[in-house]
């Protein structure tokens, strides 16, 4: 029997195909499909496109079934979709897809052959193989694993995932620098007001935000209430709260001083925002190298922040507010956003006097 498909209108150009399909409801619009009806992804295309939309090829994956290569094919997909829909963060999927890949191009144990080649029903011996393949790299090891037993929670192809149980690696050093007033005052003899870097210390050490976040902030997110000028932002990092804080003097000040006004409070050389959070990173590393600051970064700054509201007398509340974080380490979580700003507003004004001079 001829399936029909209303509004298909392929067209001869060139010698070759144009697979259309016209928009229901809007006739006058055509949205272009990559594959005719004798593709078995047509039908699927085809609705799409008849909904308005712009649709695209899925790549289906070349790998064995049940193969390590599969599962983490039909993950990958899966969790670019959640980032298409917001549901998932891009670099998340940037992590996961570096590491997962680079897990399944790992050699076996016999030399011969790829961890991707193998039955997703990975023993606990190959996936120690797999981790004993990044060395001295437990941090990115303890990484894969993590990556790993997400993907077979997702995809839920067995009867238990082959990640539980597997123990962490990685024995931490200490982590992230932060930063001593002695590095401030370095930073900012190096960089004086009016500058960008300077804004970005003033920035970073007054709302704590994270580096994704302080790439993106500007006037924008500038609110009045109760006659002051607060800082509104949804931090981008998932599970985050809602951020409002009172400007503090000191950042007011930077800001005010740069001659150039632009979509946000950091920028680039040309005047122009920075791209994204990694671009801004080593804008950052230059920075503080500039100023012979050896590992001191955005994160060692809201370390620091933390350290300075302590010192001040700010409650644990208080610093959650501030720094973004959901909960405190007793688990009780707050919710309320009054609440939340009442709480970063208290425990700015505890600082608000603070000279690094």
């Amino acid at each position: 029997m001829r399936v029909q498909f209303p509004g298909y209108v392929p067209e001869k150009r060139g010698g070759r195909t144009l697979h259309r399909v016209r928009v229901k409801g809007n006739a006058a619009r055509r949205v272009t499909i990559p594959v005719g009806p004798d593709d078995p992804q047509f039908s699927a295309l085809y609705h799409a496109a008849r909904r308005g939309e712009n649709p695209e090829v899925v790549q289906q994956s070349l790998a064995p079934a049940m193969s390590l290569d599969a599962l983490v094919d039909a993950y990958l997909d899966l969790l670019e979709s959640d980032v298409r829909h917001g549901q998932a963060s891009r670099l998340t999927l940037r992590q996961r897809k570096s590491l997962l890949k680079r897990a399944c191009d790992m050699p076996d144990d016999s030399g011969t052959g790829r961890m991707g080649a193998l039955h997703c029903d990975l023993p606990p011996a190959a996936l120690r193989h797999i981790i004993a393949q990044w060395g001295a790299r437990t941090a990115q090891a303890d990484n894969t694993i993590k990556a790993l037993r997400a993907a077979y929670d997702r995809m839920d192809w067995l009867d238990a995932n082959p990640c539980v149980g597997i123990k962490r690696v990685h024995r931490s050093k200490g982590g992230t620098t932060p930063w001593s007033t002695g590095d401030v005052q370095a930073f900012m003899k190096a960089h004086p007001q009016g500058t960008s870097a300077r804004v970005w210390l003033m920035l970073a050490l007054f709302t704590g935000a994270r580096l994704s976040d302080l790439a993106k902030l500007g006037r924008a997110n500038e609110v009045r209430r109760d006659g002051m000028t607060w800082i509104e932002w949804q931090p981008s990092k998932r599970g985050s709260s809602h951020t409002s804080m009172p400007m503090a003097p000191q950042l007011a000040e930077a800001v005010r001083a740069t001659g150039v006004i632009g979509r946000t409070y950091i920028l680039n050389q040309q005047g122009q925002p920075f791209a994204n959070g990694p671009v801004l990173a080593e804008r950052v590393r230059r920075w503080t190298a500039d100023a012979g600051l050896e590992r001191r970064s955005s994160h060692g700054l809201r370390k620091a922040l933390g350290g300075i509201l302590a010192d001040a007398g700010a409650t644990e509340h208080q610093i959650m507010s501030v720094l973004s974080h959901a909960s405190p380490t007793t688990s009780a979580i707050y919710t309320k956003s009054a609440q939340r700003a009442r709480l970063a507003g208290e425990a700015m004004a505890s600082i608000r006097g603070l000279d690094f001079g």
